[in-house]
């Protein structure tokens, strides 16, 4: 391979401009996360009073200290609950993520109970399937720590109750798979909530603070007339003395999350193959050599503008091993961008546009996909592209038959794939690219992404043009003050819709990153993937049933 000689000039007016503008929305980005941490910690005093740790205190001292931990779908719900961007409290009710237990790569989920006792916020169902749907994709046990109001009734919607189930049926799939589901019962978990332990391999709960029942005083009298207390009905010492749901019976959380931690270490003493291979670790990763350009450079090189060219080989070089790059067909459909290299060791394909996707490129792309498939190499997608060619020329060059190869190769590649949306996400191109609706293993946005149909003014002047021929056809003239108004509002309206930070808000992606950390977060992923690949869990054909 050869390394990337760059081009671009980080000490220009246009990269301090750029850098400047990638900055202010990592700044607004940082500060929804920090807004859902101050509003649950906000709640210290209570937690503190009944002897409670926070949940982030709860994740922190349950992880290993200085590892690394991969947030995930940080900002779900923002703009979801209200339409108030300042208002709006994102995380959807709890915090999840990758990190390691024991020394073991595990998936971690914890109710966010310092806000609104835990109850799921908007997103929260979705933000829980998809996280579910990583750690069975990727082989990870899976730590629940519970403490949940449940669903607000005020919000209550039919179809949320209806799709819950499919968080249940996870759960049985996930222990079937032979992956452990072990449940830290923090607090409350009332009917729908009270089968997250019911499902679990292993149940810890907290003296005098854990409960878990499928209706709650309030409910049982309402529907029978029956009187009990919570004790009686779900609390600690019943559940693991009577009922037989908990195994382990802790004094606080502190010593419930020690429990935990035990667990998971003695679960792989018992199952090395689902253990981290620290040997074939520091393998893949001794000497690797870290990328020749900056890193951060990367907040320099995505204009804040769609319609400004980039170099995404400038992306390339600065998050690869020692900036070195393999490029596949360079002198073929320059637009689209193909080339080998490694990242934290890892032998990659890397796919990236330096405009639309037209009939070469979409040819190369493809050729390259299966290449991979053939090598075994998994594909990291760098999105920034307005979609496929359009025109006569591309109609006749045959862009509908050629981008369907290309998307067809994307559905059927049989190695992991990972995209990052850093720009442009548009129109078919978001699928070519490896969207959302294809289904990547791991999908991170830039602050800087945009994701819609077609950009918001060409949307507005399509909508424009289409009225005023239905306006000829009938013999009038448009108005110019009513189409301009038409034309800002649907500008407006795409550009909402197409913010990064908006899209994560609807799990369109699974967290927004900062594109520093792009060569990180692409390390973990693929570590992750290949460990994957190499775990052979003991599947049985059910789950642990609880006795």
């Amino acid at each position: 391979m050869n390394r990337f000689e760059s081009a671009f000039n980080t000490h220009s007016a246009s990269a301090a401009a750029r850098r400047s503008a990638m900055l202010a929305r990592i700044a607004q980005w940082r500060a929804l996360e920090e807004r859902a941490a101050q509003a649950s910690a906000r709640s210290k005093p209570v937690f503190d009073k009944r002897g409670q740790l926070l949940p982030r205190e709860r994740v922190a001292l349950l992880l290993d200290a200085g590892a690394p931990w991969l947030p995930l779908c940080s900002l779900a719900g923002y703009l979801q609950d209200t339409k108030d961007a300042d208002k709006s409290v994102p995380g959807g009710g709890m915090l999840a993520g990758i990190g390691f237990i024991s020394g073991v790569r595990c998936m971690v989920v914890a109710s966010d109970s310092g806000i609104e006792a835990g109850a799921i916020q908007a997103m929260g169902l979705d933000k829980m399937l998809r996280v579910q749907d990583i750690a069975l994709q990727n082989k990870l046990p899976f730590v629940h720590l519970v403490e949940s109001a449940g669903a607000n009734l005020m919000r209550y919607r039919v179809e949320g109750f209806v799709h819950g189930g499919s968080l249940f049926r996870n759960l049985a799939r996930h222990s079937a798979a032979g992956l452990p589901m072990i449940t830290v019962q923090h607090g409350s978990g009332t009917a729908g909530g009270a089968y997250m332990p019911g499902l679990s391999d292993i149940v810890i709960m907290v003296r005098g603070r854990s409960r878990a029942f499928l209706a709650g005083p309030p409910l049982l009298l309402a529907a029978t007339g029956e009187v009990a207390t919570e004790e009686e009905l779900g609390g600690a010492e019943m559940h693991t003395s009577v009922s037989g749901l908990g195994e382990y019976l802790a004094e606080d959380d502190r010593q419930a999350l020690g429990m935990a931690r035990q667990l998971v270490a003695q679960f792989c003493e018992r199952n090395r193959a689902l253990a981290i291979d620290q040997k074939a670790r520091v393998a893949i990763n001794s000497g690797v050599d870290e990328p020749v350009l900056a890193a951060d450079d990367l907040l320099a090189l995505m204009p804040a503008h769609t319609r400004e060219p980039v170099d995404m080989r400038e992306v390339m070089a600065r998050i690869v091993d020692g900036s070195a790059l393999l490029e596949f067909k360079a002198l073929y459909g320059g637009a689209t961008v193909c080339a080998q290299a490694r990242i934290g060791g890892h032998a990659v394909g890397i796919i990236s546009n330096n405009g639309p996707i037209d009939v070469p490129g979409a040819n190369k792309a493809t050729h390259f996909i299966q290449w991979m498939c053939q090598l075994g190499h998994p594909i990291v997608y760098l999105q920034n592209t307005t979609g496929y060619m359009v025109g006569k020329d591309a109609e006749q060059g045959g862009m509908i038959k050629h981008g369907s190869k290309m998307i067809q190769a994307v559905t059927s590649a049989t190695v992991p794939q990972v995209t990052i949306q850093c720009g442009a996400s548009f129109g078919a191109g978001n699928y070519g690219m490896c969207g959302r609706g294809f289904a990547p293993r791991f999908l991170f946005s830039w602050p800087s992404a945009r994701t819609a149909v077609m950009g918001g003014e060409q949307a507005a002047r399509t909508m424009q043009i289409v009225t005023e021929a239905a306006l000829a056809r009938k013999g009038m003239a448009p108005d110019a003050d009513q189409s301009q108004k038409q034309f800002d509002q649907i500008v407006a309206m795409f550009e909402a819709q197409a913010d990064a930070f908006y899209t994560s808000g609807l799990l369109l992606d699974d967290g927004v990153i900062d594109p520093r950390d792009t060569r990180e977060v692409l390390r973990f992923c693929l570590d992750t993937v290949v460990e994957a690949e190499a775990k052979k869990p003991r599947a049985m054909q059910f789950g642990v049933a609880r006795m």
